[in-house]
């Protein structure tokens, strides 16, 4: 079929400018335009916006069977020529069965042999790509020639002809997307025919009208759609959805992919109108029949989901829709979350309104996490949809919303400061059991803490209360603090700690002392009932000090064992020493007189050089030997964990039985010893 474009501009060129011939069953859309010597061929399709002008440079000629899609521009030089497949000379040689794609450029002189592929938004220009060639989007061809069967990637920028040996072969898929594109155009073409001949569109007419529509009841003029898959409960979810202002979004996934939890997204519903979002459901259900559907609603200022909820099974059960799992619109009084969120007491949502206007107060800005008891007890958290307001009613709004949409799991909050990119107080506000931890608010990050919150009682000796600092840790960090070193923190569970296995707390990356006892305080309450121990870090050596243990699971605090002391003791500024307390004030740390034997201290100490990755050698000596400090090397101790170490250790210590015995731990790095301890006396 010929279809006459529109008249051509006049142009320097345009006086004596020869008129294109159209093959009969080509396709030439009269939003196109042809001007001058251009030859279509068979069944050819050249789509609306398409510019082929060969006013300047000429003839072009077009082979059978090929697609010039939208927005294409094919031009010319008025200089330079390429040998046609018919031996002519042409500006432009385009050949059969090519797909040319949007907005592609292809200007003369250029050659595209039989079966070649141009991407979407392309150019080829003084340039010849043998049969076959696969050129992708956003590339740049020019000034080389390229042999048949290359593929050109997307992005890439052929200039030279050194770069064409390079390219690699198009390999067979490339190949079946140009074919499946080339296809999906002689299809179109078909359509562009059938539209333009009245016979064939008038029985596409008259087929679609004896299609039945579907029934549709008029109540009072309103249309309302009389759902066959939506349950009521459904219904009046996405009411309550909409009611609120949320728009509704739905996804789907077979079998395989909702095992995965990979869902993939519908068509976008756009309206808010309830007989378009239930028609719109009705749909998708219909399409994805066999899969499971859900859908949600979506907050449009906020950018985040709200109540998913799945409406349909791939096995064809009936789904139960919870028509409470639509969160509620927040009252404008700081109520409470409800009791299966947290305590429900006023003290809580006191504390919790408190700590949050602490750290607005201060400039920080808020942030929430949840994680369920699996990945609780990983320390494996999920960020909540962040707060970007400053506004106090808006943030307990959200905070209130994370709470309703993750019961059933540990909420924590934490304050951003925006300046050092850093968190402030991370503080568990829900646990799964229901019961709120958030008491008084705890200090935030840059005021000092209240004395009572970190020292447990006003005795130095006074063990300290679950979740708060003993007195004689709160003088350790302040020592470690006045010395230069960062604080750390580690938590294990009863069976993590018999392996010696530690998980470490947040980082405390500040230095002030109020914000380092805040963040130890939030740890050891967010893992009460485990053990919890505190170090320093050299930040210039790259190394840690002794440990201290300032948490057990009955609830006691920093006992002195644990592998340093901080009842007062002075911290090293140099490489810490694991020397043992004098007997008198650990019950007898090293074994003495009573037979060869390993203590609890001991083996702690063991495991925490080995965990360090040092290792463990032994040094004995007798009574004389011990006055004149001429200790014997007892070897290394060998094994593949600390239960091997420990177990070569009693050996040692039988075999030396009634000798002075000492434990030296050594940097395999550094070559140095790094600890030297007696653990036996004679």
């Amino acid at each position: 079929m010929v279809t006459r474009s529109v008249a051509a501009p006049p142009t320097p060129w345009s006086r004596d400018l020869a008129e294109p011939t159209i093959e009969p069953s080509a396709f030439v859309h009269p939003f196109s335009q042809l001007i001058g010597d251009v030859h279509i061929g068979d069944n050819v399709l050249v789509a609306p916006g398409t510019s082929i002008r060969a006013d300047e440079g000429s003839p072009f000629a077009i082979g059978a069977g090929s697609s010039i899609q939208d927005d294409v521009v094919i031009h010319g030089l008025e200089q330079g020529r390429v040998l046609g497949g018919d031996q002519q000379p042409y500006s432009v040689w385009i050949g059969a069965n090519v797909c040319v794609t949007h907005k592609a450029i292809i200007h003369g002189p250029a050659y595209l042999g039989d079966g070649c592929f141009v991407g979407f938004r392309s150019t080829i220009f003084n340039a010849r790509l043998g049969r076959g060639c696969v050129v992708m989007m956003h590339a740049l061809v020019q000034d080389v020639e390229i042999p048949p069967g290359k593929f050109v990637p997307s992005g890439a920028v052929i200039t030279r002809q050194e770069q064409v040996a390079q390219l690699s072969d198009a390999k067979p898929e490339d190949l079946a997307f140009v074919q499946e594109l080339i296809s999906v155009n002689q299809d179109l073409r078909a359509g562009y025919a059938c539209a333009a001949d009245e016979a064939c569109i008038s029985d596409v007419l008259s087929d679609r009208d004896r299609i039945p529509l579907t029934p549709i009841d008029h109540d009072n003029g309103t249309k309302t759609m009389q759902p066959q898959r939506l349950t009521s409960d459904i219904v009046h979810q996405v009411r309550q959805l909409l009611s609120q202002g949320y728009r509704i979004g739905t996804e789907h996934a077979d079998i395989r992919r909702f095992r995965s939890n990979v869902w993939q997204t519908c068509m976008p519903i756009q309206s808010s109108r309830e007989a378009e979002v239930l028609g719109a459901l009705e749909a998708c259900l219909e399409e994805h029949t066999g899969e499971y559907v859900r859908l949600f609603g979506i907050d449009p200022v906020a950018k985040r989901r709200i109540a998913p909820t799945t409406i349909q099974r791939a096995d064809g059960k009936p789904v139960a829709v919870n028509a409470q799992s639509v969160p509620k619109a927040v009252p404008s009084g700081y109520a409470a979350p409800q009791s299966r969120h947290s305590s429900g007491s006023s003290q809580d949502a006191a504390g919790l309104l408190q700590q949050v206007r602490q750290l607005l107060s201060q400039g920080y800005r808020i942030g929430l996490e949840h994680a369920d008891s699996r990945r609780f007890r990983s320390n494996v958290w999920q960020s909540c949809t962040p707060i970007h307001s400053n506004n106090e009613r808006e943030v307990m709004a959200a905070l209130q919303t994370c709470l309703a949409e993750h019961a059933g799991e540990y909420v924590r909050m934490f304050g951003i400061d925006p300046v050092a990119k850093r968190r402030i107080t991370p503080i568990t506000v829900q646990r799964p059991d229901s019961r709120a931890t958030v008491g008084a608010a705890p200090s935030g990050g840059g005021t000092s803490a209240p004395a009572g919150h970190y020292n447990g009682a006003a005795s130095a000796g006074s063990a300290a209360a679950p979740g708060q600092l003993s007195p004689a840790v709160v003088q350790q960090v302040r020592q470690l603090l006045s010395q230069g070193y960062r604080i750390g923190s580690e938590h294990a569970d009863s069976r993590r700690f018999r392996s010696n296995v530690w998980q470490t707390c947040p980082p405390v990356t500040t230095t002030q002392e109020a914000d380092v006892l805040s963040a130890l305080s939030a740890c050891v309450q967010e893992h009460a009932g485990e053990y919890v121990r505190i170090f320093g870090i050299d930040p210039v050596a790259k190394q840690r000090l002794s440990p201290v243990m300032v948490n057990r699971p009955n609830g006691n605090g920093h006992n002195g064992h644990g592998g340093g002391s901080a009842g007062g003791a002075s911290v090293g500024a140099s490489t810490p020493s694991y020397q043992a307390p004098p007997p008198s004030a650990h019950n007898g740390s090293a074994t003495s007189g009573g037979g060869p034997g390993v203590t609890s201290d001991v083996m702690q100490q063991v495991r925490q050089l080995v965990g360090q990755g040092y290792r463990i050698s032994l040094e004995h000596a007798d009574v004389r030997r011990y006055r004149s400090g001429a200790w014997q090397s007892g070897g290394v101790l060998e094994g593949h964990g600390s239960s091997d170490v420990i177990a070569a250790l009693e050996a040692s210590l039988a075999a030396h039985a009634g000798e002075y015995v000492r434990l030296v731990g050594i940097d395999p790095q550094a070559k140095r010893r790094v600890s030297e301890t007696t653990i036996q006396r004679p």
